[in-house]
C-alpha cells in the first residue's frame, strides 16, 4: 500500500554545499540518501517529495560536513499481510512467477496460481495447464494476496513478499475476465 508519511532523518551537507543549505538541496542529498531504500516501520521509501524543516547544523570531529536534521514528506510503499494487489509477471521460472507490485517483486509460487497442474515452459517464458489451455506468462496482469513478509532493510533486495492467487476473485485478468463473462451468461440463461 502507498502512503504518504512525514519523517526526519539526519543528512550530511558536503562542505562545498553549504554556502547553500536550501530546502532544494536538502531534499536531493534526502532523495540520494533514503530512496529506494527498506525501513521496517515505512516500508520502502519510494520519494522524498516535500521538506518542511531544516534544523540546526551540527559539526562532528573528523568528518567534513555538517548534519542537518531534516522534518520531510515522503510516498512510500508499505506491503500489508493480507492485501490483494494487482501486479504484473516481471519473470518466469520453474517453480513459480515474480510479480513487480510497487517498487518491490513478490514470489507467486507455482502451487499458489491454479488449482491446476501448471508447467514450466521455458521456451516461451509461461506456466501453462494441460487441462484448460491457461497460460501465465511475462507482462501478465494478475490480482494476488499478500501471504508472507520478510522485510531485510540492509539488502532490500533480499526482502521477501509470498503471493497467493487460489482464491476466489484473485489471478490472472484475462483469467477473471473470462470467469466474470461465463457467470453473466449463466446469469442471463436463467
Amino acid at each position: 500500500m502507498y502512503k504518504r508519511a512525514r519523517l526526519k532523518d539526519t543528512v550530511e551537507v558536503p562542505p562545498e554545499a553549504l554556502g547553500d543549505v536550501s530546502p532544494n538541496l536538502v531534499k536531493r542529498l534526502l532523495q540520494d540518501k533514503l530512496e529506494g531504500r527498506m525501513d521496517e516501520e515505512v516500508g520502502s521509501i519510494v520519494s522524498v517529495t516535500n521538506v518542511h524543516d531544516i534544523g540546526e547544523g551540527t559539526v562532528l570531529p573528523n568528518e567534513p560536513g555538517v548534519y542537518y536534521e531534516a522534518d520531510f514528506d515522503a510516498v512510500t510503499f508499505d506491503p500489508q499481510m493480507q492485501e490483494v494487489v494487482d501486479g504484473t509477471v516481471v519473470e518466469v521460472v520453474e517453480f513459480g512467477a515474480f510479480v513487480g507490485i510497487g517498487p518491490v517483486d513478490g514470489l507467486l509460487h507455482v502451487s499458489q496460481i491454479s488449482d491446476e497442474y501448471l508447467a514450466y515452459d521455458g521456451e516461451n517464458q509461461q506456466l501453462a495447464s494441460n487441462e484448460s489451455n491457461q497460460t501465465l506468462g511475462v507482462e501478465d496482469a494478475i490480482r494476488a494476496r499478500i501471504v508472507t513478509k520478510s522485510i531485510d532493510e540492509r539488502n532490500p533486495r533480499d526482502s521477501k513478499i509470498g503471493l497467493t492467487a487460489k482464491q476466489p476473485g484473485l489471478g490472472k485478468h484475462g483469467w477473471l475476465e473470462e470467469e466474470h463473462e461465463k457467470r453473466e451468461a449463466t446469469a442471463e440463461g436463467e
